[in-house]
């Protein structure tokens, strides 16, 4: 858990030099998702780039695609392409290292960045591996602004209906998005409730702890009969004090000198875990 974690903090600072490099990027959103995508692929799921064809792999889809800066870190890491290409390419003219994810980049299943898709096509996936009785899961993250989508209701729905326990969805529930906070742009009550009375297992997990996030996947996936949401309850720009809680930072490109402090602060944040 700490090698996870420490690697986490680093994939950040990977994260701020290519937005820096490719001056655009969600900065907040990334720094507040690492830590479920880090969990995801180092620690859950099936996939790596020698099956990544395989019928039976997992699948994973970045339905708040905006935040593609952390996927990209994530699979590099993991060794689908290589990282500096990823960081020296990144949202370059005729780049395929684009601001959103792209499938003809590997380990990558599915465009995506339109908002409330990524649910509906992971209800998808999940239901044909029921009817090809395969044993494969599914994965998607969701921002919690993005809950304003109704699409995303609907998949819920079809999911709670079919019993898909092989599909697990994260919010990740930092509750900040570009216009401001999500309970004053849209409310969201109780997500709690809301997920339970559409037929889902709910988890409330601390969404910047891996420990935490790692209990709660291994509890999702043990689950019978229903779907799992993972409300993963996080902090927008998590790492350094210059990004944390801010709505300006859902897509900023730091100046030279927040540049620098961040990556000192991530870089401290990182040495606590040594």
């Amino acid at each position: 858990m700490r090698e996870l974690e420490r690697l986490s903090f680093e994939l950040r600072k990977k994260v701020i030099e290519m937005i820096e490099e490719g001056k655009t990027g969600h900065t907040g959103g990334d720094m507040s998702v690492m830590d479920i995508l880090v969990t995801l692929y180092f620690q859950e799921m099936n996939i790596t780039p020698k099956n990544a064809k395989s019928a039976n792999r997992d699948r994973f889809i970045l339905s708040k695609g905006h935040c593609v800066e952390a996927y990209y870190t994530v699979l590099a890491q993991k060794g689908f392409f290589p990282m500096d290409e990823v960081i020296r390419k990144y949202s370059k003219f005729g780049s395929q290292y684009i601001g959103h994810p792209n499938n003809k980049l590997p380990g990558i299943e599915m465009n995506s960045g339109s908002l409330g898709h990524g649910l509906s096509v992971s209800v998808g996936m999940a239901l044909a591996g029921k009817m090809d009785q395969k044993d494969y899961r599914v994965y998607t993250v969701m921002g919690d602004g993005e809950l304003a989508e109704g699409s995303v209701w609907e998949a819920a729905m079809a999911a709670g209906h079919y019993k898909l326990d092989n599909l697990c969805a994260v919010v990740d529930r930092n509750r900040l998005q570009i216009s401001g906070n999500t309970e004053t742009v849209m409310s969201q009550d109780d997500q709690a409730d809301r997920w339970s009375a559409f037929g889902w297992h709910v988890i409330s997990v601390k969404g910047n702890d891996i420990a935490s996030l790692t209990d709660a996947f291994a509890s999702a996936r043990e689950y019978k009969t229903k779907p799992t949401i993972l409300i993963a309850n996080t902090v927008k720009g998590y790492g350094s004090p210059v990004m944390e809680g801010k709505a300006e930072w859902h897509h900023k490109v730091p100046t030279q000198e927040e540049y620098t402090q961040i990556q000192k602060d991530l870089e401290q944040r990182k040495e606590t875990w040594a």
